[in-house]
């Protein structure tokens, strides 16, 4: 019978991760658990995707305010420290602002506006045309700020961020001056001595801070690159993609992931004799049309990947050839030159008519994405995501 189903994803639930548990077997067991009681074959190109938190809890990747100050105060020493560019989150940066906090003895705090870097707002667009300011070159001070739009808290938080993180800081009795402005050289005015806590524009920050004086100048990927007192760390990414564990800690992204998916992948093998690709993924790439929030908070959206999720799609868009190349087709007819179509299209479509508006984007982005929303960040209680027929088209 001819298949009427493309592309099935499923949510699989697991065991509660603790730290020093086997991933990969309880990954693999609940893969194979789900197939037996759900009743569907594993295949191959069948995809198993991982939430990099179950990982890091397993490696028992975390860290403390106090391994976070330690590390600011040997990096910074008795200088002002200019925090640049935080993302505004409880969840993803508020217990790194405290630890930042407790290793600094005054913070220069300069936030990005209207809205930091993954979309969420301090003002409105609307507001800022209405009192005539322009956020690429007007440098606004705390006061200022306050005078032109008042007390604005996040739609979905309530909370007002301005005076939260500066309340986060001023905890530790630490002197801090809130500043608005999206020019990386406005806080070389204020201290030559910066924590950019940017997270994809980290690198070109940097880049014009030093070659603007900046002196002692370090982003959020250099702390806890390495471990404090026995703490987690991770060597790549830092406290970037790091979230909130307890009042005190935070659970940091996973470190050296390569060999788990290409274990899991390798168990999945021996197991189903069927080539399983594997991932573990972050934050997706989506943005809410409400609060006007993209993910992104994560440095990568995956760390490590088996390699048949390397690349992008190569597709071509049925509407197009329907509506251009066989636009006098019908019923049968049509399927039968479309699927000829896609069985001999090219290898490499860019450029080509007939793939756009197709997405260009890395496969493990849209699977990545599509993970993410599926598990959730809640309860559900699915954490491994099992993906069929991804790699499927018209033809299959």
């Amino acid at each position: 019978m001819e298949r009427v189903v493309g592309t099935v994803v499923r949510g699989l639930r697991c065991p509660i991760i603790n730290q020093g548990d086997s991933i990969e077997e309880i990954v693999v067991d609940s893969v194979l658990k789900a197939s037996e009681v759900e009743g569907f074959k594993i295949n191959d190109k069948d995809i198993v995707t991982v939430t990099e938190s179950i990982v890091a809890r397993a490696q028992g990747n975390y860290a403390t305010i106090d391994h976070i100050a330690k590390d600011v105060s040997s990096k910074f020493g008795e200088e002002t420290v200019g925090v640049i560019f935080p993302i505004l989150s409880r969840n993803r940066f508020a217990i790194c602002l405290r630890g930042i906090a407790k290793g600094a003895k005054k913070i220069v705090l300069m936030l990005s506006y209207p809205s930091d870097e993954v979309g969420n707002h301090l003002v409105d667009l609307d507001m800022l045309d209405e009192k005539g300011i322009n956020p690429w070159t007007d440098v606004l001070t705390e006061q200022q700020f306050r005078d032109h739009f008042g007390y604005n808290k996040h739609p979905f938080t309530g909370v007002d961020y301005i005076d939260y993180y500066k309340s986060l800081i001023e905890e530790y009795g630490v002197e801090c001056e809130v500043i608005f402005s999206n020019n990386p050289k406005t806080i070389l005015d204020y201290t030559k001595n910066v924590l950019t806590c940017d997270i994809h524009t980290r690198f070109r920050t940097k880049k014009i801070l030093k070659a603007n004086g900046g002196v002692i100048i370090y982003s959020l990927d250099n702390i806890l690159s390495e471990s404090i007192d026995g703490s987690g760390c991770n060597e790549a990414y830092g406290l970037l993609g790091s979230n909130k564990s307890t009042e005190n800690s935070v659970k940091l992204f996973p470190r050296n992931c390569q060999p788990i998916v290409d274990t899991i992948q390798h168990m999945l093998k021996e197991k189903t004799g069927k080539n399983v690709e594997v991932m573990i993924y972050g934050d997706g790439a989506f943005k809410d049309p409400v609060g006007k929030i993209w993910e992104l908070a994560d440095p990568v959206v995956s760390p490590a990947y088996t390699s048949g999720l390397d690349g992008t799609p190569n597709e071509v868009k049925l509407k197009y050839l329907a509506d251009n190349n066989f636009a006098d087709l019908r019923g049968e007819e049509l399927k039968q030159a479309i699927s000829q179509y896609i069985n001999n299209k090219e290898s490499d479509l860019v450029g080509s008519m007939e793939a756009q508006g197709t997405t260009p984007r890395k496969l493990t982005d849209l699977i990545g994405s599509l993970s993410d929303l599926t598990s959730g960040s809640g309860d559900k209680g699915t954490p491994v995501i099992f993906i069929q027929g991804y790699f499927d088209n018209y033809t299959k």
